[in-house]
């Protein structure tokens, strides 16, 4: 038997519930529907100046809250920001590979604490790629900017130490990535299946 328990939440993503044999309720997402965004999603890095609503960030956000962590210690942390000082700055924080952040109505800086998880750089991953796909599946844009283990357009200086600069963000933090959000104006053709490397992939059965 199959029902719909998700009527209020608005997403592309089919929401369902089936009872198992157990008579247990089992939630699962439509798969073929996640086969399709996953075709689909690219990174976007130029947007159109229509500002995000409070709405779809926070469904972003949410995603990446629910996001998978080591031992569910959920350590890590945001900083989101859609003031155009910073934005510009935060573009102008790495000598290449950040100038696209100027255009993004939003930036989300991903945080962890190393001294309270040693996972952080995966935690946040996780979470930050969530953000992403949750993006595509609302219609909005996005681009990973690599923070972490970069140097800032200072010599000498990090760029994590600049983000931090910019965000006013605490020592203890360190920055994994910055994520652009917005609409998209660039034309990406989704994955083409037939350039996938499965070359790469091996079965150790």
């Amino acid at each position: 038997m199959q029902i719909d328990l998700f009527p209020n939440i608005d997403s592309k993503i089919a929401k369902n519930a089936l009872f198992s044999k157990y008579g247990k309720i089992c939630y699962l997402c439509d798969m073929e529907s996640f086969k399709e965004l996953a075709r689909v999603r690219r990174s976007r890095r130029k947007y159109t100046e229509e500002a995000v609503s409070q709405e779809d960030l926070k469904t972003v956000l949410r995603a990446a809250l629910m996001a998978p962590s080591a031992k569910g210690l959920r350590k890590w942390s945001f900083v989101v920001t859609s003031d155009k000082a910073r934005i510009k700055a935060l573009s102008e924080v790495r000598p290449g590979g950040s100038a696209f952040l100027e255009g993004a109505p939003v930036v989300i800086a991903v945080l962890g604490t190393p001294a309270d998880q040693d996972m952080w750089v995966e935690d946040g991953s996780i979470a930050a790629v969530s953000m992403q796909y949750q993006a595509a599946d609302l219609g909005l844009g996005t681009c990973w900017c690599q923070i972490r283990s970069r140097e800032s357009v200072v010599e000498g200086v990090s760029a994590d130490s600049k983000v931090k600069e910019i965000l006013g963000i605490s020592e203890e933090k360190a920055v994994l990535c910055l994520i652009s959000l917005g609409h998209p104006c660039d034309d990406r053709k989704p994955q083409d299946e037939d350039n996938l490397k499965w070359d790469q992939v091996t079965y150790a059965d």
